[in-house]
């Protein structure tokens, strides 16, 4: 068993993004460049290995909403060149050690609780802020800090593997590109999925959507209700109600508003799954809630707003394929409602593990560290995607008798057990005994 660049090698390059490792000689291909794309290439780097991106968008656009980063990523952030990352993130997120979270009942209005924000370390932060400004730094730091070839336009039309390499076949000049493994984080729908399960399964509706929409605060300061909001800096506040939730922050100082509605939808899902949403609509479902939450959505664009679908999969029996060279990452292996806040860092948690058991098996024994990867990753995926589900319904189906008795039990749940996650120290930790379990079977 061979385990190249042992843990005792583990703080050289910890905490610096660009040197630290001596190069491994594996050659990975990373495909698609959303956070969790980015962060696996990155941790790629860090480790020693060669890597570059592949990407089918054409080019990069801030686009999206409001994206959550738990410490559990803050951790991994602040690792790339000694907290580098970090601080280009902080001035986009928002900061809420003074206002806390205020949960409001749906109809009266009323807060029932202000949840405080934890003070985090330094180096394991928190990050609330605008996915596609932050999708930015992290885009760049990878890009123009570590060099890392970022391939854009570049479709995908399939996968391919043997016992030796594994690949891609892009769809213009059908050229065809080999590396000792590809990381495929192309999203729910990634033509790898085919190639890893053995048969094409398709998307299903969760029975939920979210409306969605990011905008500056011009018509919010117009208006003396909402005005406040935008006046106190960086806010967040929650209605809860039968069946759905309505979330609100003003971000950047209260310059730039956000909210997200999610309720019930049972729309089948079928190519597209985001569309225009309508204005109309939102004030319907909400006409019998807190007259405030109106007032707010009122003051959005319509442009600007976006129906989402929640697509749901069932879990898959194994992200990794037959020959062990091709592995799914993120939301390809394991999509994640919104209210477990989790999806984004678990991708990233993801490209940790993959790079670290890369590096431990060494390019001799790629297959069995990208089998380790997913027998060090699975059971915690599962068990963090279940808690996007438990937030939903303990919102959707508050008991408000029990909450007047106690108020803390429709707080956000904050675990240790994901926040105070080291994925890197984990991986170094589990490799070898996980590797003899998988040489045993």
């Amino acid at each position: 068993m061979a385990t190249n660049g042992q843990a005792n090698g583990q703080a050289n390059g910890q905490a610096n993004g660009i040197a630290g490792r001596p190069k491994t000689g594996v050659k990975v291909i990373v495909v698609g460049a959303g956070f969790g794309g980015l962060g696996a290439a990155i941790e790629c780097h860090r480790q020693g290995h060669s890597v570059e991106i592949y990407e089918s968008f054409p080019e990069l656009k801030t686009l999206g909403d409001i994206i959550s980063f738990g410490p559990n990523a803050g951790r991994i952030f602040h690792r790339w060149s000694d907290g580098e990352v970090t601080r280009r993130m902080r001035p986009l997120s928002i900061d809420l050690r003074k206002y806390g979270f205020n949960i409001h009942k749906y109809d009266t209005g009323e807060v029932i609780i202000n949840q405080k924000t934890p003070e985090y370390t330094m180096d394991a932060p928190n990050f609330n802020g605008h996915r596609g400004e932050l999708h930015e730094v992290v885009f760049n730091y990878a890009k123009d800090d570590l060099a890392i070839p970022i391939h854009l336009g570049n479709k995908i039309e399939k996968y391919f593997e043997d016992d030796q390499e594994a690949g891609i076949v892009l769809e213009s000049g059908k050229k065809k590109i080999a590396a000792d493994v590809v990381i495929a984080s192309d999203g729910v729908r990634s033509k790898a999925r085919k190639i890893v399960l053995g048969y094409e399964d398709k998307p299903k509706s969760s029975g939920y959507a979210v409306w969605r929409a990011w905008f500056p605060n011009k018509d919010m300061l117009a208006d003396p209700e909402t005005a406040q909001f935008c006046n106190n800096g960086d806010t967040f506040n929650g209605w809860i109600g039968p069946d759905m939730h309505f979330l609100f922050s003003t971000i950047k100082n209260g310059s730039d508003c956000c909210w997200v509605l999610t309720h019930p939808d049972e729309h089948d899902i079928d190519e597209s799954w985001s569309f225009p949403g309508k204005l109309s609509e939102v004030k319907e479902a909400i006409k019998d809630w807190d007259p405030l939450c109106t007032r707010i959505v009122s003051k959005t664009p319509e442009e600007m707003l976006v129906d989402w679908k929640l697509v749901y999969r069932d879990p898959l029996p194994t992200w990794v394929s037959s020959s062990g060279r091709i592995v799914l990452l993120g939301d390809s292996a394991h999509p994640f409602l919104p209210t477990s806040a989790q999806g984004a860092t678990q991708a990233l948690e993801d490209g940790v593990v993959i790079a670290v058991c890369l590096r431990r098996g060494g390019k001799e024994n790629v297959p069995i560290s990208v089998r380790a990867h997913e027998k060090i990753r699975y059971d915690r995926v599962c068990k963090t995607q279940k808690t996007g589900e438990s937030t939903r319904d303990m919102w959707h189906k508050t008991n408000w008798e029990k909450v007047k008795k106690n108020p803390e039990i429709i707080q956000f749940p904050r675990q240790d057990w994901i926040f105070q996650f080291d994925a890197e120290k984990n991986a170094e930790e589990s490799y070898d005994d996980v590797v003899r379990e998988l040489l045993k079977q």
